[in-house]
């Protein structure tokens, strides 16, 4: 396995009006600009500390767009990336989690890695979106989403061939949380 050893992925804050909703690519919250400019600020310290260059790339939604227009505006180089977008959940975008009925949760469970809740996208098409990206040249700083992060996440430590069970999905990181994360090559 190839590393890209520089690789910074933030996750994006905390999105206004989320609470208790299933939210993913098909639902583009925003954030409260204090929160984006305060994990702008964090993300420049680090560049700062680690000596990166000053190019960011981010998914195009707003809850991580948001935080890279406020480097932008500071100097930085900003690419926007559609790969790098959260899980698409379809029909259950914006919707309470406890109102999608539990045999469309339990049908997603039992093929954790194949069905598309809600019609929208499956995990797998996520692990290969995660596979297949690669830092543009010179950037090591990404702003996305938790879903994308755990997929890049999981196929560096357990590889395409091992797929993932709801039971072995791990917790997406906190809010603001930042995982340096290498690449997938070779895996």
């Amino acid at each position: 396995m190839s590393s890209e050893p520089g690789l910074w992925v933030w996750r994006h804050p905390r999105p206004e009006g989320a609470q208790g909703l299933c939210v993913g690519s098909g639902c583009d919250l925003p954030v409260h600009w204090r929160r984006a400019k305060r994990l702008a600020r964090r993300i420049q310290a680090r560049a700062r500390r680690e000596r990166l260059a000053q190019r960011v790339v981010c998914s195009p939604l707003r809850r991580c767009a948001e935080v890279g227009r406020w480097l932008q505006r500071w100097g930085w180089q900003l690419a926007v990336d559609p790969a790098l977008r959260e899980l698409d959940f379809g029909a259950w975008e914006a919707r309470p989690w406890h109102a999608i009925d539990k045999s469309e949760i339990d049908a997603w469970v039992q093929d954790f890695v194949d069905y598309a809740p809600g019609g929208g996208e499956s995990l797998q098409a996520l692990l290969a979106r995660a596979a297949n990206w690669s830092a543009p040249s010179g950037t090591q700083i990404v702003i996305s989403h938790g879903g994308w992060m755990l997929a890049r996440r999981w196929l560096i430590e357990h590889g395409r061939q091992t797929p993932p069970s709801a039971a072995s999905w791990p917790r997406p990181p906190d809010y603001g949380q930042c995982w340096q994360i290498g690449s997938t090559q070779g895996k």
